[in-house]
């Protein structure tokens, strides 16, 4: 007699009673009545949301869908009758995959996937995989928060996990998480190898070990490293392991040092658990400095190998497009070019831009500060501190020359993408050279953000915080990385939450001008008037701030029904209109006019800055000024010049 297979795609829901056999133990009436409640509800539940319930294992249910957003919507419908009086304990996990079932039984990897999942759910909490999250993220009755990448048990690859956050449901904390069975994905952070040479130029040669160890080690598949900028806070610092790994979201530390004496090199590297401090292991390599790039890539490549043993990694070579240079002392120049770049201020941005230029001097085919430099004349454009539209011409030349040079660099694709965002408004083209660079690099943290922000210019602020939580945990202390979080998180009207990144931001960089604009909104949409009122007008006698800086007091001043004072900002800013017009002036304008509820002259205004090209009507979507307009056919009109709305 054969028994007949049936194999289907769908969506796979695991539950489980939470202390189910310890109250039979205690009280099995009462876990009786739970467990027939449990069923009930979960009957109904399943039905209305065209489910199958296929197997009952005493305290838990597997059940499927045909789509993972029913399954979803079923799952949150059940424990919010659960968490009813008389509470009944429960933890949900979901999956979509494929399954097989017979007269026997159920099994596939998809079952074994979701099972895993519920494992690491707690009670009240439902917990879905990546490939769920993508089905579901642009659903608007349902929130999500990232967990994080776990290894799973007899699972091959590690498996992104989300919690659906929707009010009342559980979000199990890092402690809680941390208890469960299965292993977050492996992450270690690279500390700044220190020179210990007496010569101290001899520090950019460190750094380039250093920089070498994140370009392999960021490929390796099953390793989250974090990013250079986060890694770099700690140079110079002495911390204990513990707490470095703990702000750094690393199990691992690799650390280490750099001797040189005339054309011998003495490198030490250590592997040090951020769990407990204990050394994993360390080594020593000696050789002669012939070909500084060929030690450099000699010795991280052992040192990767050595790693792979220590965090049992997959074991295939990993091949990496290194930049094409061989001059050392371009390569010093770009290091220190990155490090102003990094800075977000218009002093380091000048600087940066100067050693660039210096590197390419010297080294003419290099790629990275062409794609660094199209970056910065971004930032100096669309922060008003240059002309834009010339600053964005120049970025677009640097970023085509990059492209040119190495379009192996995930560097390259990145820089090419702002283009497309901010010079061309081609979405599409911006979305798939983002992708190209994540293809190319999925370690590379930038790719991640510059994708957030595009997400988010689209609207679509559910992914958009998802990927900028990928960035935040490749690069933790990157000040623009939070600036962009918090940004998206204001759009998205999680207002406490933006407010708690931009908290974190000024602690890490109190000089972050362009975030004084957020936090300000945060205070306006809080009805805090005042402490806006106070930072709207520091801002707008800063250099380069002015305009927009008028364009928000303005519209504070209305909703501080202080009305004369905000006529009387709009009066001044078109009268200087009038006389120097400047791109970003009209923006400023309609967002006066927006606030004092003449529609006809914001609508006006908003259409010559898209005339303009002004870069902040791509955030257009994403400004609480306008929303109340949405309604007009002419922000239809308008929105579909930009191309966001076909």
């Amino acid at each position: 007699m054969t028994t007949k297979k049936s194999r289907l795609l769908a969506a796979i829901m695991f539950t489980d009673m939470v202390g189910y056999t310890a109250l039979m133990q205690k009280d099995e009436r009462k876990a009786k009545q739970n467990r027939d409640r449990h069923r009930k509800i979960l009957q109904h539940a399943v039905a209305e949301h065209q489910g199958r319930i296929l197997q009952y294992f005493g305290d838990g249910t597997l059940i499927i869908f045909n789509s993972a957003i029913e399954a979803a919507d079923c799952a949150i419908q059940i424990q919010m009758e659960l968490i009813k009086e008389p509470k009944i304990p429960l933890r949900i996990g979901i999956h979509t995959g494929d399954i097989v079932y017979d007269d026997e039984g159920v099994y596939g990897d998809g079952v074994n996937v979701a099972s895993r999942i519920e494992g690491l759910s707690v009670s009240g909490a439902i917990l879905i995989s990546g490939k769920v999250f993508d089905d579901v993220k642009n659903h608007k009755t349902i929130s999500t928060t990232f967990l994080g990448t776990f290894d799973l048990k007899n699972v091959n690859k590690p498996i992104d996990v989300y919690a659906i956050a929707n009010e009342g449901l559980t979000v199990p904390t890092e402690i809680e998480i941390k208890a469960k069975p299965g292993d977050r994905k492996k992450s270690l952070a690279v500390l700044p190898f220190v020179n210990m040479s007496p010569d101290p130029e001899n520090e950019y040669f460190s750094d380039g070990i250093t920089e070498e160890l994140l370009n392999v080690l960021a490929q390796e598949k099953g390793l989250q490293v974090t990013a250079r900028t986060s890694s770099f806070a700690y140079k110079g610092q002495h911390r204990d392991i513990k707490q470095i790994g703990a702000q750094l979201g690393a199990k691992s530390i690799l650390e280490g040092s750099v001797r040189r004496s005339g054309n011998r090199i003495r490198i030490t590297a250590q592997l040090i658990s951020a769990v407990d401090g204990y050394h994993i292991w360390s080594e020593t390599f000696d050789r002669q400095l012939e070909d500084i790039f060929a030690v450099q890539d000699e010795i991280a490549q052992k040192i990767t190998n050595r790693l792979r043993e220590k965090l049992t990694l997959q074991s295939e070579e990993v091949s990496v497009a290194k930049p094409q240079i061989n001059n050392m002392d371009a390569y010093k120049i770009y290091l220190k070019g990155l490090f102003h770049a990094n800075k977000w201020t218009q002093e380091d941005a000048e600087i940066a831009i100067t050693e660039f230029h210096k590197a390419i001097e010297m080294e003419p085919d290099f790629a990275l500060p062409y794609s660094r430099l199209s970056s910065v004349h971004i930032y100096m454009g669309a922060s008003g501190k240059k002309p834009m539209h010339e600053e964005f011409d120049r970025a677009k030349e640097y970023a085509e020359k990059a492209i040119q040079l190495d379009n192996r660099a995930a560097e390259s694709h990145e820089a090419l993408a702002n283009i497309y965002i901010f010079h061309d408004w081609k979405w599409d083209e911006a979305f798939r050279s983002l992708d190209r660079a994540i293809e190319l690099n999925p370690g590379y943290a930038g790719a991640y953000l510059t994708k957030s922000i595009l997400l988010a210019i689209h609207e679509n602020y559910h992914e958009a915080i998802e990927t900028a939580k990928k960035f935040i945990q490749l690069d933790p202390f990157n000040p623009p990385g939070i600036f962009a979080y918090a940004s998206i998180l204001l759009f998205a009207d999680r207002l406490q939450e933006c407010s708690d990144q931009l908290d974190k931001l000024f602690k890490i960089s109190p000089g972050f001008t362009d975030a004084l604009f957020v936090k300000g909104l945060v205070y306006q949409l809080k009805g805090e008037y005042k402490k806006a009122m106070d930072l709207f007008l520091d801002i707008q006698k800063l250099p380069g701030y002015e305009i927009m800086g008028a364009g928000y007091l303005g519209a504070l001043y209305k909703s501080m029904t202080m009305v004369d004072k905000s006529k009387a900002i709009l009066e001044k800013l078109l009268e200087s209109e009038k006389s120097a017009p400047d791109i970003k002036a009209p923006f400023a304008i309609a967002h006066i006019y927006a606030a004092l509820n003449k529609p006809d002259e914001m609508f006006h205004f908003l259409n010559q800055s898209v005339e303009r090209r002004d870069h902040s009507v791509v955030y257009i979507l994403g400004y609480q000024a306008f929303r109340k307009y949405r309604s007009d056919p002419r922000f239809t009109r308008l929105i579909k010049k930009t191309g966001l709305w076909k």
